[in-house]
């Protein structure tokens, strides 16, 4: 690990040179490639010598006791001595955190696929409650929202919605809500009070580029269509719907939220290079040894993950047995508690494999 440390800060160096040469600042491309790389290296260097000064500490506090004879300097050797050492191991596993495997998906936006599952118009009524509460989230983080589609019932709920998250770092914080969202409450339908059980889907995708999926024309079919549902002035009299299907894996995807045929064709193939994306992400999770994989999965979409008890005020996830009674600020978008704990066990869980392998 210290040698990969001390090569990072001789990389540092070289790119804060070369970034200094007029003909890379001149090199748009080659300038943010080492923007970038800067950076990425930046804080891990930061923190490497954070604690080499916490080990020189050390070293000198204990030169100090060993060479004291005063009882206080004595006394002051040893409080530094072990402020050092704890500043040390803290350190040290930081460094182990900053040096875990990046995932290249990290950076990326992202495509939210929610679904109402099990309990007719209260689970889709939840899939509405749950859109509105990443979307108060992405309003918290500054992250753009966009919808690309959704289909709606009479009473304020969604059978389904598809929308992108844009923004810094979206997927190294969305990616932990794939999975199966319970809601426990009583229907405002229900006249006798008792409390129903439903389910909704929650599917999280990086955003595909052209490079990452490439779409064969003899494989789609793009048919166009009158929109439906609310949608403006335009439903029902232009064919501004766009539906695509994709052979080879039986997936269609449908776009409708805008009124030209042409932004709602784009939005339809972001949708459907996002998901062939998504789809050799988990083939390739599922391949991975139980050994390397980390305890807090990001694939498995029958998982269920968390369950929103509304009598008792709670939320629970049960991938890290964490339970807030703090339900109302949940639903409203504060989920970064959730979310720094989930980021927080899965570090835990990487950082026990890499141990196990070493």
């Amino acid at each position: 690990m210290f040698d990969k440390l001390e090569d990072l800060i001789v990389r540092l160096e070289e790119i804060l040179r070369d970034l200094s040469e007029p003909d890379v600042a001149g090199d748009s491309k080659r300038f943010q490639k080492l923007m970038k790389e800067q950076a990425e290296i930046t804080p891990i260097v930061e923190t490497y010598k954070e604690y080499k000064k916490a080990v020189q500490d050390e070293e000198d506090s204990l030169l100090l006791l060993d060479e004291e004879s005063d009882p206080e300097m004595k006394e002051l050797a040893k409080a530094e001595l072990n402020d050092a050492k704890d500043r040390k191991v803290k350190l040290e596993n930081e460094l182990k955190i900053l040096l875990l495997p990046k995932d290249p998906n990290d950076d990326k936006n992202v495509i939210v696929e929610i679904r109402a599952g099990a309990g007719g118009d209260e689970a889709a009524l939840f899939a509405a409650e749950i859109y509105r509460m990443y979307t108060h989230y992405a309003e918290s983080m500054h992250w753009k929202v966009e919808t690309l589609n959704f289909e709606e019932i009479g009473i304020g709920g969604m059978k389904s919605v598809d929308f992108m998250l844009s923004g810094n770092g979206v997927y190294s914080k969305m990616k932990y809500e794939s999975g199966v969202h319970r809601v426990q409450r009583v229907p405002e339908t229900e006249s006798g009070g008792r409390i129903h059980t439903s389910t909704i889907t929650v599917a999280v995708m990086p955003e595909a580029e052209d490079v990452d999926v490439k779409i064969e024309d003899k494989d789609i079919r793009i048919d166009v269509m009158r929109a439906s549902g609310n949608g403006g002035q335009c439903v029902n009299t232009t064919d501004s719907a766009v539906r695509l299907t994709h052979y080879p894996t039986g997936i269609v995807v449908y776009s409708q939220t805008e009124k030209s045929q042409l932004q709602n064709k784009e939005k339809a193939f972001a949708l459907l290079r996002s998901k062939l994306y998504d789809l050799e992400l988990q083939k390739k999770q599922a391949a991975e040894s139980a050994a390397r994989k980390s305890q807090v999965g990001t694939g498995d979409r029958s998982e269920k993950i968390r369950t929103y008890n509304f009598p008792q005020g709670r939320v629970t996830d049960h991938r890290i047995n964490l339970t807030l009674y703090s339900l109302n600020k949940i639903m409203n978008g504060d989920i970064q508690e959730i979310v720094d704990s989930l980021v927080a066990a899965d570090q835990a869980a990487k950082l026990t494999n890499m141990e196990n392998e070493e």
